[in-house]
């Protein structure tokens, strides 16, 4: 699957990803507690994004998302509290309508259990998708 999509390709596929993953959370984090657990751009990981809620969120939200939408969202590994922390893999055989997907989920979980969150964190990762 590297050989045909170009390896080239595909990293700039996954730092594409991972791009609209960080837009999506700065958006949501300008209005509630969601954080990225690695503030400077520079410094996060094309692999995975860890992000950080008030304690018992995070693992609220998990239970939502999975129950309601199907996607699993990994927990927070080495971190205190673990009930504050998720993590999102998107690298691999990933594509912009599998994170947009999961970026929707997210923002549905966070609606229905009403955690403060800023607006337009799908449309901020859309754009990132669209080049924009």
């Amino acid at each position: 699957m590297i050989d045909e999509e170009g390896l080239e390709q595909v990293w700039t596929r996954h730092a594409t990803l991972a791009r609209a993953i960080w837009a999506a959370a700065e958006a949501w984090g300008q209005g509630g507690p969601l954080r990225l657990n690695v503030p400077d751009p520079s410094a996060r990981s094309h692999a995975i994004t860890a992000l950080s809620l008030d304690e018992g969120q995070a693992d609220a939200l998990r239970a939502w998302v999975k129950a309601t939408t199907g996607v699993t969202l990994g927990i927070g590994l080495g971190r205190e509290p673990a009930s504050a922390h998720l993590r999102i893999g998107h690298m691999g055989h990933v594509n912009a309508h599998m994170v947009l997907g999961v970026l929707g989920a997210i923002e549905s979980g966070l609606k229905a259990l009403r955690i403060p969150h800023g607006r337009g964190g799908l449309e901020a990762a859309a754009s990132v998708v669209a080049g924009a």
